[in-house]
This record gives C-alpha cells, sequence and structure tokens, in this order.
C-alpha cells in the first residue's frame, strides 16, 4: 500500500509546482508554454506540414527531441509509389522508373515545459503548414480527485485490517487492493503526461521524386524463351499419348453400361426381321 500512497503525494505536489506562475508565451503558441496559478493542464500538439526532405527533416525533429530531453514513440517513414514504369535501353539491360512521394507519421514525448521550443525547432523545417492544433486540458480537479480517492482507499485497507480473518474480510481486501492499484495506475500515467507533453507530427513532401533503377530486360529473354517448336511438338505428342490411355481407362471404368447398351441394340435389330418377315406373309 506504501507504494500507491508515494504515487499519490507525487501527483498531488506536482499539482501545486509552478502554482504562482503567470501566463507566458512563445513564437507559436501561448498554449504550448502556458502557466495558470493552481492551474495544471496536460499538453498535446498535432502538427501537418510539408517540407522540403522528409528524411532529412525525421533525423532533424529526433535528434531536437533527445537533446530536449525527449523522446520518440513512433516514426513511420514510407514512399507512396505514383507511377512505375520500365524502359528497355539494350538486349541485356533496362531502367525502372518510379515516381513517389515520401511522408513520415511521428509520435514526439517532450517535458511539457519545453513544448514550445520543440514546436519552434518543427516549425523551422516546414515549407508550408497544413494545419497546427495545440490542446492544454485542464485535469486540476482530476488530480485533486485522484488525491481523495488514494485517502479514501488508505482508509478503507486500515477498516478491513481490523475485520477479523474470515472469507469475507479476504474478498474485501482482494477488491480493495485491485481498486487501489487501479488508481494507482491512473495516478502514474496522469502525472507522466503532466510532465511529458504528446506531439503527434505528419509530413510530406510536395515534389515529386524520381528513382531510375538498373534491372534486366526481362522482356527480351521472355521473347528468346516463348516458343521452341521441337520441345513443344514432342510435348503435344505425349500429351497425346497419355489421352488416348485416358480415353481407354474411361472406357473400361463404364463397361457395364457399353455391354448394356449393346444387348438392346443386338435385341432390337433381331426384332426388326422378324416384323419385316411377318408383313410380307400374303394373306388369304
Amino acid at each position: 500500500m506504501q507504494k500507491r500512497e508515494v504515487s499519490a503525494t507525487d501527483l498531488e505536489a506536482y499539482a501545486t509546482t509552478d502554482s504562482a506562475a503567470v501566463v507566458t508565451s512563445d513564437s507559436i503558441s501561448s498554449v504550448a508554454t502556458m502557466k495558470v496559478k493552481d492551474k495544471q493542464f496536460i499538453k498535446t500538439a498535432d502538427v501537418n506540414m510539408e517540407v522540403k526532405d522528409v528524411y532529412e527533416a525525421t533525423i532533424s525533429i529526433e535528434k531536437s527531441v533527445q537533446k530536449l530531453g525527449g523522446f520518440v514513440t513512433q516514426s513511420n517513414l514510407q514512399s507512396n509509389v505514383i507511377s512505375e514504369d520500365t524502359y528497355n535501353t539494350s538486349n541485356e539491360n533496362a531502367v525502372l522508373v518510379k515516381k513517389y512521394q515520401t511522408e513520415n507519421r511521428m509520435q514526439l514525448r517532450v517535458p511539457t515545459d519545453k513544448l514550445g521550443e520543440l514546436l519552434t525547432l518543427i516549425n523551422d523545417k516546414k515549407l508550408f503548414l497544413n494545419s497546427r492544433s495545440i490542446n492544454a486540458e485542464d485535469v486540476t480537479a482530476n488530480i485533486k480527485y485522484s488525491a481523495l480517492e488514494a485517502q479514501r482507499n488508505k482508509k478503507t485497507t486500515d477498516n478491513i485490517a481490523q475485520m477479523k480473518v474470515n472469507k469475507d474480510k479476504i474478498t474485501l481486501s482482494d477488491e480493495n487492493m485491485k481498486e487501489g492499484n487501479d488508481q494507482q495506475l491512473e495516478s502514474m500515467s496522469m502525472t507522466d503526461q503532466l510532465k511529458f507533453s504528446t506531439i503527434d507530427i505528419y509530413i510530406k513532401e510536395p515534389k515529386i521524386r524520381i528513382a531510375e533503377i538498373g534491372i534486366t530486360n526481362t522482356k527480351n529473354i521472355d521473347d528468346k524463351y516463348k516458343f521452341a517448336f521441337v520441345y513443344s511438338a514432342k510435348s503435344a505428342f505425349v500429351e497425346g499419348y497419355y489421352l488416348i490411355q485416358r480415353i481407354i481407362v474411361g472406357l473400361i471404368t463404364v463397361w457395364p453400361i457399353l455391354l448394356i447398351g449393346a444387348l438392346i441394340v443386338y435385341f432390337l435389330r433381331k426384332r426388326k426381321p422378324a416384323k419385316k418377315a411377318k408383313q410380307n406373309i400374303p394373306q388369304v
């Protein structure tokens, strides 16, 4: 239970840190560096912009985050192919021409007091800013409520400890411990979000890049081996031989039907001469 008390104490102490500070501003937004007396904010930012070189901007942003004491939690750099064409340059060689654009989706965590500075560094990399949003969520009441819940949970723990050992006490103790762990997790999460701001960044290149990649002329190879008369004739002969075998086997399989059919034909033919003979007898 001591860990839970420490977490709640840390959160409550953090809520009173810099309580006498006033609102400050920077070149990006006053929201990024805002400090209000007796208020605590969880700050987040979302940036969507176009840059000259996505790879270079990515490396620069990651280095800036590290220098400011933050870290990168996601970086997904990829090239989106717009078109892809192959041009043969000789019987052996060809060139694959790809037209593409590069983009990256990043998520950063930086100390909250460095958010404005990081946004300024990011802004220096832009060619065009599509959108940017900065949010400051007031969680002062949440922090105080979390501290009160921790006190209530501790009091409940003390009351359970005074009960006689039985099945109900064990159940209550387990439930109270689970509730305490959940409160501790929420307190730790909120403390982390207060100390570190989250920034989601999407960067892309407006310029279409072209990549020329040397490859083998596969069309010439395909044409070379597309049709071989001797081999094809031999294969056709073999396939015909196997076809005859399959037909014979098929006929053997249905021999009862063939036998019945032959008997029917035999009796039909036998009856026809008898009918003709009967018709040719002169009548008196």
